[in-house]
C-alpha cells in the first residue's frame, strides 16, 4: 500500500522554530506508512534532504514576491492536481487562512492550520493583510494545533480550547553533553578552555531582538574580555546586526556563523544561552539548549511551558543590560562545573520527538481512513 501523503504548507525550507519541528518529525515517522509533502516559496538547507527521504516540494512565488493573485492560482494548481491530498497542514500562521479558504473550495476533507506565534511580523502593513487571512482560519478549518496555549489562544481566539497542542519536539539523545564534542566544536573557533562561549540561534528578525543580544553581550565582555558569542541563522537583519557589532567594537568576539546544520555540536561548545525575544510560540531552540544542559537567560514573554528544567531563567526585558549580563554569567559560571544533560526531564515534559511523531501518524492515518 502507497504510503499516506500529507501536504506541510510553509513560507520556506530555511531553518527556524517550525521548520525544524516538521523537519524532525519527517525524520522519526515510518514513511512506508507516511510521507510529507511540502508546499514552499522560499528555498533553504532541508530541501536536498526532504528529497532525498521521498518527499515533494511544490515551489510557488509567496504573496510578498508576486501577490496574493499570483499566490492563490499556485496554490489552487498543486490542491487540485491528482492524487489530490486528502491532509494539507498549513503552518503560515494567520497566512493560513487564505491555504485553509482554498483547500475547502478544492474538496480537501481535512485541513489542519498550526499557529506557531504569538503576535504579528513586520510593518503595519503586513500586519494588516495578515489579519485579512486570519479571519479566514476558523471557518475554513477542520483541525485547529499550535504549539503553546498562547499561540493556540492568540491565532484561535474564542476556539483555542479545541486546538491541538503539538509541543516542538526534539531528539534528546542528539543533545547529550559530550567532552568530546565540546572540545571539538570549541577547537574549530579556537577557543581556550577559560573562554565563557555565549550563544544565540534564529532568524535576524525583529521578534529575536539581535539588537539587545548585542547590547547584553557587550556588558558581558567588558567583564569578561575573553568571552566569545556565536549566533547561528541567518535573517533580513545580519548586516544591520554585523554592523552593531563593528561599532560596539566586538568584530573579534562575536562569530557570525550563517545557516548551521551542526546546531547540537555548537550549543556543546557554548556556556550559556542569550534569549531576549520580543515574543515566541514555543521556541524550539530552548528545548534544544536545555537538552544540551546550557544554562538559559531568556525574556519573561516566552512562554513558561518552555521552562521544564531549571536551567531557564526569565528576565523582564525593561531590566537593564547590566542585570542580564550579571545573570547570565553567574548562571555560565556556575553551570560549568557540572554540566549534564536532564534528558529525562525533557521526554517527561512530552518533549521526545518520537512520542509526538508516533501521536501525529495515528492522528493522520485515523482522518484518513475511510
Amino acid at each position: 500500500m502507497a504510503p499516506l501523503r500529507v501536504l506541510q504548507c510553509v513560507a520556506g525550507l530555511a531553518h527556524g522554530g517550525y521548520e525544524s519541528l516538521l523537519m524532525n518529525l519527517y525524520r522519526q515517522v515510518d514513511r512506508d506508512v507516511l510521507q510529507f509533502d511540502f508546499l514552499s516559496s522560499f528555498p533553504g538547507v532541508y530541501e536536498s534532504e526532504i528529497e532525498g527521504m521521498g518527499g515533494v516540494i511544490h515551489r510557488i512565488p509567496f504573496i510578498t514576491q508576486k501577490g496574493p493573485f499570483v499566490y492563490t492560482r499556485e496554490l489552487n494548481k498543486v490542491l487540485a492536481a491528482a492524487p489530490q491530498y486528502p491532509i494539507v497542514h498549513s503552518h503560515m500562521d494567520k497566512f493560513s487562512g487564505l491555504v485553509m479558504r482554498q483547500a475547502k473550495r478544492a474538496g480537501i476533507p481535512v485541513r489542519i492550520a498550526h499557529s506557531h506565534n504569538t503576535q504579528n511580523e513586520g510593518g503595519l502593513a503586513f500586519q494588516v493583510v495578515k489579519d485579512h487571512y486570519g479571519k479566514m482560519v476558523l471557518p475554513n478549518a477542520t483541525h485547529l494545533f499550535a504549539c503553546s496555549q498562547a499561540a493556540a489562544d492568540w491565532m484561535f481566539g474564542p476556539k483555542a480550547p479545541e486546538a491541538h497542542i503539538l509541543l516542538n519536539g526534539i531528539d534528546p539523545e542528539r543533545f547529550a553533553v559530550s567532552e568530546a564534542v565540546r572540545a571539538d566544536a570549541r577547537a574549530q573557533f579556537g577557543f581556550a578552555e577559560s573562554t565563557l562561549v555565549f550563544g544565540h540561534v534564529g532568524r535576524f528578525t525583529a521578534q529575536k531582538n539581535h539588537d539587545r543580544i548585542l547590547d547584553i553581550f557587550a556588558q558581558i565582555h567588558r567583564q569578561r574580555p575573553d568571552s566569545a558569542l556565536l549566533l547561528a541563522g541567518t535573517g533580513p537583519l545580519l548586516a544591520e546586526t554585523r554592523q552593531k557589532a563593528a561599532r560596539l567594537g566586538l568584530e573579534k568576539a562575536v562569530h557570525f556563523l550563517g545557516s548551521r546544520e551542526d546546531i547540537p555540536r555548537l550549543l556543546q561548545g557554548m556556556d550559556g544561552f542569550l534569549f531576549p525575544s520580543l515574543h515566541e510560540g514555543l521556541p524550539v531552540t530552548l528545548i534544544e539548549a536545555q537538552a544540551a544542559g546550557l544554562p538559559v537567560t531568556a525574556a519573561s514573554t516566552i512562554t513558561g511551558e518552555v521552562c521544564v528544567t531549571p536551567l531557564v531563567r526569565l528576565l523582564d526585558l525593561a531590566q537593564p543590560d547590566e542585570a542580564w549580563a550579571e545573570a547570565a554569567l553567574a548562571a555560565a559560571q556556575e553551570n560549568r562545573a557540572h554540566r549534564t544533560s536532564p534528558l529525562d526531564q525533557i521526554a517527561a515534559a512530552g518533549y521526545d520527538i518520537r512520542r509526538t511523531a508516533a501521536w501525529l501518524t495515528e492522528f493522520y492515518l485515523g482522518l484518513a481512513r475511510p
